[in-house]
């Protein structure tokens, strides 16, 4: 090899773990704040589940959280810097939503079934509104980079917290509902919540099985 050929090839291989690094971090970078985010609301609407006791709630409470821990094998992955990990992180992803949605539907099957009507009205739709707000920056913050770094793992986990702060709203309906006198409204909509996750499932599925290349 000439010593030309060899000091493009030298730079082009530099040129490849410049933009490997970088995308590392830009990836990291976005996992860690929506993490931060999600975590924050999470904690803020348990607080105001122990006052309530709405099953709504707890729905959403329960698929922030897992949204939250999705941020695990997404970071290992780009970590990693490997395309295949990160393809795998993705439905770790989808499994963590579809589990989210077993337990909520479990949950509003079991007060339907043992009515007890929420408490607390107004805190309850103020952590549904805090819901909406935590996951909606979440969503940006991974759609953004997410098509920025061309990461199809990334971009369904900010098309899901999108969907999610949509999800949210359902709590502050189950809270007017419910200060109308309609009592069984809570586990009702908790149940459509449930049925938004599973369709959130799917459409993540699709994202992550129909995006990338493995190498």
């Amino acid at each position: 090899m000439s010593a030309h050929a060899h000091a493009h090839a030298a730079s082009h291989s530099h040129g490849l773990v410049h933009d490997s690094v970088k995308r590392s971090r830009q990836g990291l970078r976005a996992v860690g704040l929506a993490l931060l985010i999600l975590a924050l609301t999470a904690a803020a609407q348990a607080a105001v589940f122990v006052a309530t006791g709405s099953v709504a709630l707890l729905a959403d409470l329960i698929h922030n959280a897992g949204d939250a821990a999705t941020a695990l094998p997404l970071g290992a992955a780009f970590l990693l810097r490997s395309e295949r990990a990160e393809r795998w992180a993705g439905f770790a992803v989808v499994v963590a939503i579809f589990f989210s949605a077993c337990v909520a539907g479990y949950e509003a099957v079991d007060r339907l079934l043992n009515p007890d009507a929420p408490e607390k009205l107004g805190a309850l739709a103020a952590a549904g509104i805090v819901g909406f707000v935590g996951n909606w920056i979440a969503a940006v913050v991974r759609s953004r980079a997410g098509r920025r770094i061309d990461s199809p793992a990334l971009i369904a986990d900010g098309d899901h917290a999108r969907a999610d702060a949509l999800v949210s709203l359902g709590v502050v309906a189950s809270a007017g509902a419910v200060a109308i006198g309609l009592d069984l409204a809570d586990p009702v909509i908790a149940l459509a919540i449930t049925l938004l996750i599973l369709r959130i499932t799917w459409a993540s599925f699709g994202t992550v099985r129909g995006g990338g290349h493995t190498h």
